[in-house]
């Protein structure tokens, strides 16, 4: 099964290739955003296998529902039949969904097991702190940085130089991302001050609650870059739905770079780091 697995995440990987850079939430969607960490590819699969079993579990017993309906209603059999104890249907229906389970049980326990385990030290670590209703991110590295997050109003878009909502969308964009190196294992620290939120981003594969007075643990590594967003994930009070999450991966140079700006001028490290991915995002658009 382990084999098994690996190699449909291969494969996964493989046609994922040509997928978008970054993505976000999207009129009408039904599935998972594009992946950008391994762990959310094998999400993803995981998501796709299960349909394997759920679909012909469901047809199975609509089927079985409406053959009960049709064959046993009160006009075509009003006397009921009194048959019971058969064995042959005993052992297939308590047999059978043990096997589905063993079935879905094995590649779960692989992932649960995977989800907590970072396969490398972190190179990166950010603390997130929730608030009511924005994050503070502090980046543990040789001079410490600290920032606050919060959603980008409407009125400060031009000034911050997000004007593109297809890029910036609006409830997702925020005055400052958090900025991460592409292909880093990143570890982040997550906490609350007042009461419990989540720190989610569905394209990494990541939620964790962020619990006052606790400090909790996950980890990615995005091995895309792209600007990508969530949101918080747990009900935090009436702005709950005004609390998104939005991480720009970088490469290793424009986060150094950044990184050595941001110490003592944050904004202009943004903009900085925003004119230099827009505009590789243009030649890039050019050359195809």
């Amino acid at each position: 099964m382990r084999k098994f697995l690996a190699g449909a995440i291969a494969a996964t990987t493989f046609f994922a290739g040509a997928s978008a850079h970054a993505d976000q939430p999207r009129e009408w969607e039904t599935g998972f955003q594009a992946p950008a960490t391994d762990m959310m590819r094998q999400i993803e699969w995981f998501g796709n296998y299960t349909m394997w079993f759920i679909v012909p579990i469901t047809i199975l017993v609509l089927c079985l529902l409406a053959y009960c309906i049709l064959k046993f209603r009160a006009s075509v059999n009003p006397v009921p039949s009194k048959t019971s104890h058969n064995t042959l249907i005993e052992v297939i229906w308590t047999v059978g969904p043990v096997v589905i389970l063993l079935c879905i049980a094995i590649p779960s326990f692989q992932l649960l097991t995977a989800q907590y385990t970072p396969p490398e030290d972190a190179k990166l670590t950010v603390k997130a702190t929730g608030n009511q209703w924005n994050w503070d991110y502090e980046y543990q590295t040789e001079n410490t940085i600290s920032f606050n997050s919060a959603i980008l109003q409407e009125a400060d878009r031009a000034a911050a130089g997000k004007e593109d909502r297809k890029i910036y969308p609006r409830l997702l964009a925020v005055d400052n991302e958090m900025v991460v190196p592409v292909n880093t294992m990143t570890r982040v620290l997550v906490t609350a001050t007042d009461v419990i939120h989540s720190f989610a981003m569905p394209s990494f594969g990541i939620k964790m609650d962020a619990v006052p007075g606790r400090t909790n643990e996950t980890w990615f590594k995005a091995d895309k870059e792209g600007l990508y967003y969530g949101q918080c994930s747990q009900l935090c009070g009436k702005d709950h739905a005004f609390m998104p999450i939005a991480i720009r991966v970088v490469s290793d140079a424009q986060f150094k770079s950044w990184l050595a700006e941001a110490k003592t001028n944050l904004p202009g490290a943004n903009k900085a780091l925003m004119a230099e991915v827009d505009g590789q995002n243009k030649v890039a658009a050019a050359g195809n």
